[in-house]
């Protein structure tokens, strides 16, 4: 029920919103949807206050996106499967998500020029910049060509890591893993079904490329990242 007025909102009320009641209403319905499920939200750190601004994540679930935008609303990348999926498409682009072939090099390059457009707008954008879901416990190197977008706009990242973990024990919880065989539907069953979980969202100190390429940049953002996890 919670997520069908999500989507009524997205349908019916968002069109006569203005954009800041727009990202009110997704950090809110964020955040009860989090506690439909069962999952607690921690968050450490201090989240961006306005814009420019690009957010890099670590990327483990389905829900990541759900819990960052519970922690601060902003406007993610995402492969453009997302948009397919029932239900969650359709909230995630109602949520102003940008959408990237991830085999089409044409396709990123307009996705990067969209993003530096938005950048310069003052958005506060989001990527996982591992371009894939890990097990959390792992961290997969970061492509660094979205990074561009920051380059081009002289907008400044701020290192985001996600975690979750069992609300119980305070130890690395899987359940929320969506990686290799598993399927969308088989692993919300098992967030659903599991133990309590909590997610934590951990930002970091913000930072300009200074003179940084752009893979020299993602390599040292993945190590704030890496830092912010333990």
């Amino acid at each position: 029920m919670h997520a069908l007025a999500g989507l009524a909102s997205v349908v019916f009320m968002f069109p006569r919103m203005s954009e800041a009641q727009r990202q009110e209403r997704v950090q809110a319905w964020s955040c009860g949807m989090l506690g439909v499920m069962g999952i607690a939200l921690q968050v450490r750190g201090t989240p961006p206050g306005a814009g420019p601004m690009l957010l890099a994540a670590n990327h483990i679930s389905w829900l990541d996106i759900l819990v960052m935008h519970a922690a601060r609303h902003c406007r993610f990348v995402a492969k453009s499967e997302v948009r397919h999926w029932p239900l969650i498409g359709t909230l995630a682009t109602g949520a102003g998500t940008l959408y990237i072939e991830r085999e089409s090099r044409r396709d990123a390059m307009r996705v990067v020029h969209h993003m530096a457009e938005s950048l310069k707008a003052g958005d506060i954008l989001a990527v996982f910049p591992e371009g894939t879901t890990s097990d959390g416990v792992t961290l997969l190197p970061f492509h660094a060509n979205l990074l561009q977008a920051a380059i081009s706009a002289d907008a400044p990242v701020q290192p985001v890591a996600l975690q979750f973990i069992d609300t119980a024990s305070g130890e690395a919880s899987l359940t929320p893993c969506y990686i290799d065989d598993d399927t969308l539907v088989g692993s919300i069953w098992r967030t659903l079904s599991g133990p309590p979980i909590t997610a934590v969202v951990s930002y970091g100190a913000p930072e300009f490329a200074r003179g940084r390429g752009r893979r020299a940049w993602a390599a040292d953002l993945r190590e704030a990242v890496d830092a912010l996890r333990r």
